[in-house]
């Protein structure tokens, strides 16, 4: 295939859910099937892959000597370099969760690669439970990165029960937010009669109240104890579903077409009404006092 470095409308959208598992024995496994789930999906007509959180290594470290042992550096990274190759041949936009090492520190990181090379790099702000004990919370702050096919901001897991977080990046201009997921079972009830779980719930929120795409892949399985939810989806700016929400069980791939950039024209609700207008920045600061990148023009 002939990679493409055009822009591409609309972007099909492929969100993957699988069942990475921790131990350093099964990081080349986890790191394949990967890139085997990622090759279905293009040759589905993908352009914009998401995959999950932490999804070369698993997730419930015992102990931090173990995360550290399976992190790598963002520069030397076996798993970055092979899906940067991936994203280069195939002249698609990968978005994909890893532990990162960077010195004696340690983050819950996500990277978004391109045909040309790596695009951005995001580390995980809010960390949950045993997370904070291995990982340092994330110093970068909330990016968004401009591409061919739009832009494209990021967020791991418990960053989607902070609404500041899609807030920001929807605020700098963001068209479309990679969702890089965990979602594990806490105590019930976990599932409503559709069998969405709460994090499905929040995401659809997020992108209804944010007039932006979500595209969130959650991993499935039971590792050490522990089991995840799965209900990976794809959330347009009205915020329902595009297409189904993944089962908590099954690996699946989910698809959607969507143009990125009319995520830009997307608030206007009525005549009286839009997202953008409403907002009383007279009361509080347009991007809430945030100051780290400064916002695109919508």
């Amino acid at each position: 295939m002939t990679p493409s470095r055009t822009a591409v409308s609309p972007v099909r959208i492929a969100v993957i859910q699988f069942d990475p598992q921790v131990g350093l024995e099964k990081c080349g496994s986890n790191l394949e099937r990967s890139l085997t789930l990622a090759r279905r999906a293009i040759s589905a007509g993908a352009n914009l892959i998401v995959l999950p959180e932490l999804s070369n290594t698993g997730y419930t470290f015992l102990t931090r000597a173990e995360a550290f042992a399976h992190a790598e550096t963002l520069a030397d990274s076996r798993s970055v370099k092979a899906w940067q190759d991936l994203a280069s041949e195939h002249g698609i936009y990968l978005a994909a969760g890893f532990a990162e090492r960077d010195g004696m520190k340690l983050y819950d990181s996500a990277v978004l690669l391109g045909p040309d090379g790596r695009l951005g790099h995001y580390r995980k702000a809010h960390l949950w439970d045993q997370e904070k004990l291995w990982f340092t919370p994330g110093d970068l702050g909330f990016p968004v990165f401009e591409t061919p096919i739009g832009r494209i901001g990021l967020l791991i897991c418990w960053d989607i029960w902070f609404p500041e977080v899609p807030r920001l990046l929807a605020a700098q201009g963001a068209d479309i937010i990679c969702s890089l997921n965990n979602w594990v079972w806490t105590p019930p009830p976990l599932f409503d009669a559709a069998g969405r779980c709460m994090a499905s719930y929040l995401t659809m929120t997020a992108a209804h109240v944010n007039n932006v795409h979500i595209a969130a892949a959650n991993r499935i399985g039971q590792e050490r104890g522990g089991r995840f939810l799965g209900c990976s989806l794809i959330a347009g700016t009205h915020g329902w579903p595009i297409g189904e929400v993944a089962s908590a069980e099954d690996e699946c791939v989910l698809y959607a077409d969507v143009d990125l950039t009319a995520a830009r024209s997307a608030p206007i609700w009525n005549s009286l009404n839009d997202l953008q207008r409403d907002r009383r920045t007279d009361l509080y600061d347009a991007t809430l006092g945030y100051r780290l990148h400064a916002p695109m023009p919508r």
